[in-house]
């Protein structure tokens, strides 16, 4: 009985104290006395965001991205205007005569929503006989029983006529179909990314629940934070209608993302509310001053995470907008839901908790910590010579750039479609030439320069298919439209070339140089290898950008955090040789990259794990308060594991989980160098910024050694006058350190030294000076 009246004693005078807690505690009174006016706000949100989710559009072609001053998206914007934008495809028959494959032709170019059909019946007779026909005429389009056709269909790629065109396409031709091309890559992704999805989901909360089962104590904790985490999710993927149309990148990492990087906040929350529930405080005092520990702490920690994301939203290359706007939107929504909706969740479910309570099953990490600290000279040398070879190899990566890079990797359908197609018939790239319909003979002259080229397989132009003197007028209004309108010419260029390549690069800067020499003014180039060059110019520049704007935002957040200037570099250096080596290994594995991965995780690494850092020098900062050097370093590692291996492991396991599943090449990607960008980091604040801390100790601890000097200087020669005049003759108090040595020395007799300072000096430079003495 009298321990529970000291109890709550303690509890009535944290409360007074509280009380005067300003803001924050009014804050915090608030969202517990209201709690259930709170859930019900919380709930219509969810409801509301399951119904707007559906209303939000995805995009899976990157030429939209394009700033409005690329040559090729102001090219796409005249096609769009005068012509549409139209989807391509290419298709193979297998084992079909050539009669056969003239009748699907038909079908196909009869088929809603496709616009032409490209095959060697335009400048052959079919119908001559097979023995005089030359198959070197026909060669491109008919070989060993196979046919293939160039189609642009009506609308865009992603367009559902265009997507019922080719489903209709797939059943005319049936097991004997090949399909390839932008239309076909978007309707692909569009298809595996729903069912991929849902596998990613499903596995990610079952390895999530299974990491925080282990780091937590009680059974149904993992269900507690899933459950505040999956309303802050669909919170964000709700407010997406206010965007109106996100990336598929945006579509398919932003869950996992917002899961990996803000589930640290809801563990802080119960973590807070279970400490004070030790302390005797009844639940509902408890959750206040826990909530009111948050407010802080949680909006510190997120803060680096927001300014890491924040950086992506100044790229020119518009889909960092949309990818960062959302990422950043999706940790303030998992803010507002810990420091809101949380505290009335760990209510009802505080019972329960109590009642599947299990043993930890983490271990004792002091054995890590001191062996960490023993070998800090091996981690020194091997950070001195990996970081320079790391930071030279990431810059040497073969990188890929454009839509082709996307829904056409190794494994899928469309991979195996095109590795068959271009076996036999070898590459198709399309390009289409806009220019002013002012001079046919221009045209004519042109279009002949072209075909000439080697790389070129066919041309289809008005005036060149026109015989010399006839007028267009003499044709179909509709077949004159789809390569003459409103003042516009439209040409159809089919090369023998991949859309991205060094070799593809080189046609179309020539190709380009030919349609200005005819039409210096007003044309333009546009297909997928012209937009693919347009965004690899722009997204190299904003790698710059965003790499400078992320490493600025971060580095003034830890500053203020810490008021240092040390220790934001401290803090930051093992996560940028973190990135370096995971932006390494792929240039060592021999392997493309995408480059939209590399300069996304750049960023995103930074903001979601320089937290891991922030935590470990917080923790050596407390403990050094009282303790020496080494034994600070290791109490400091054995605080912080628990929690950096349990962010670690969850965005590890994200990463990789997305990695495995994702037939797309760019989400893959993605998730590769998340996953592994997460361990790196794990790996590398746990090991190399106990060296830094160590190394630098006498910078961020306490006084610059200069100004220790001079005050402990200033210190002798004072004491030394107090003793004259007062007439004493005894012995000088003898000094524990050498003038300008470090501060602490790694024994006993320090220890003991540090905790006999005077008890009223509680600035923290004060007690590292009166740590350096002690009392005959």
């Amino acid at each position: 009985m009298g321990e529970k009246i000291k109890n709550m004693f303690r509890g009535h005078k944290e409360k007074k104290k509280n009380q005067n807690g300003g803001f924050s505690y009014m804050l915090a009174s608030f969202i517990i006395h209201k709690r259930g006016w709170i859930e019900s706000v919380f709930v219509i949100g969810c409801l509301l965001s399951l119904l707007t989710m559906n209303f939000v559009n995805v995009n899976y072609d990157l030429t939209k991205y394009l700033p409005e001053t690329a040559e090729s998206a102001i090219g796409l914007d005249v096609m769009r205007d005068k012509f549409g934008y139209p989807g391509t495809a290419r298709v193979m028959v297998k084992d079909v005569s050539l009669y056969e494959a003239k009748q699907y032709k038909d079908e196909i170019a009869d088929i809603d929503g496709v616009d032409q059909v490209l095959w060697c019946d335009s400048t052959v007779n079919i119908y001559a006989g097979e023995d005089f026909i030359d198959e070197s005429e026909i060669k491109d389009y008919y070989k060993d029983r196979n046919a293939v056709y160039d189609i642009t269909f009506v609308e865009e790629s992603d367009s559902t006529r265009t997507s019922t065109a080719i489903d209709e396409i797939k059943d005319l031709l049936g097991d004997k179909g090949c399909y390839v091309g932008m239309a076909v890559q978007n309707k692909s992704m569009t298809e595996s990314m729903a069912s991929e999805m849902s596998k990613i989901l499903v596995v990610a909360v079952i390895m999530i629940f299974a990491v925080l089962s282990v780091t937590t104590t009680a059974w149904t904790e993992p269900i507690l934070f899933l459950l505040v985490m999956g309303v802050a999710v669909l919170l964000n993927k709700g407010t997406n209608i206010f965007i109106g149309t996100v990336s598929f990148l945006t579509e398919n990492v932003s869950i996992i993302l917002q899961l990996a990087t803000s589930m640290d906040y809801s563990i802080f929350l119960l973590d807070a509310f279970m400490n004070y529930r030790k302390q005797g405080m009844n639940e509902e005092d408890a959750i206040i001053n826990a909530v009111q520990e948050a407010i802080n702490s949680i909006f510190a920690s997120s803060l680096t995470t927001v300014v890491g994301f924040l950086a992506l939203v100044t790229m020119k290359f518009s889909i960092g907008f949309d990818l960062g706007l959302v990422l950043a939107k999706g940790i303030v929504f998992s803010l507002l839901t810990v420091v809101f909706f949380m505290p009335a969740m760990i209510l009802k479910f505080a019972k329960l908790n109590e009642k599947t309570k299990h043993r930890s099953f983490m271990p004792d990490f002091h054995g890590l910590g001191k062996a960490i600290y023993r070998i800090r000279p091996i981690v020194f040398a091997v950070i001195v010579l990996v970081t320079p070879l790391a930071y030279t190899a990431q810059g040497l990566n073969d990188f890929l750039y454009g839509n082709d890079s996307m829904g056409a990797s190794e494994g899928t359908q469309v991979y195996e479609d095109d590795q068959q197609i271009t076996k036999i018939f070898g590459r198709s790239n399309m390009l289409l030439a806009l220019y002013p319909n002012t001079s046919e003979v221009n045209e004519r002259a042109m279009a002949k320069e072209i075909k000439d080229l080697s790389y070129v397989k066919n041309v289809t132009a008005l005036a060149d298919t026109l015989p010399e003197g006839i007028p267009e007028e003499f044709l179909p209004k509709s077949t004159v439209e789809l390569l003459h309108k409103d003042g516009y010419c439209r040409m159809l260029i089919y090369t023998r070339t991949k859309t991205e390549s060094a070799e593809a690069f080189k046609d179309s800067d020539a190709i380009q140089e030919i349609v200005k020499k005819y039409y210096p003014e007003g044309s333009y180039l546009v297909g997928e290898t012209p937009s693919t060059q347009d965004i690899k110019s722009f997204i190299v520049k904003d790698y710059e950008n965003v790499n400078i704007l992320s490493l600025a935002g971060v580095f003034l957040v830890v500053m203020m955090s810490f008021k240092s200037a040390v220790m934001p570099i401290l803090v930051i250096i093992p996560i940028e040789v973190a990135i370096f080596i995971n932006m390494a290994m792929p240039y060592f594995q021999g392997v493309e990259m995408v480059y939209m991965g590399y300069i996304i995780v750049s960023s995103i690494q930074l903001g979601a794990t320089v937290d891991y850092s922030i935590l470990l020098a917080n923790n050596y900062l407390a403990k050094r308060k009282t303790l020496p050097k080494k034994k600070a370093c290791v109490e400091a590692i054995a605080a912080s594991c628990s929690s950096i291996f349990t962010s670690g492991s969850i965005i590890t396991l994200a990463g990789y989980i997305v990695y495995m599943i994702s037939s797309t090449t760019a989400i893959a990607d993605l998730g590769h160098l998340i996953g592994r960008g997460g361990l790196f980091s794990l790996v590398l604040v746990l090991t190399v910024l106990p060296l830094l801390l160590t190394l630098f100790d006498s910078f961020i601890v306490g006084e610059k050694p200069a100004a220790a000097l001079a005050r402990r200087l200033h210190r002798r020669v004072m004491n030394r006058r107090e003793k004259r005049r007062s007439g004493k003759n005894g012995d000088e108090t003898e000094e524990s350190t050498d003038e300008g040595g470090d501060p602490y020395e790694d024994d006993e007799n320090e220890a003991a030294a540090s905790r006999e300072s005077e008890p009223e000096l509680t600035d923290r430079e004060e007690m590292e000076e009166n740590g350096d003495e002690t009392e005959k």
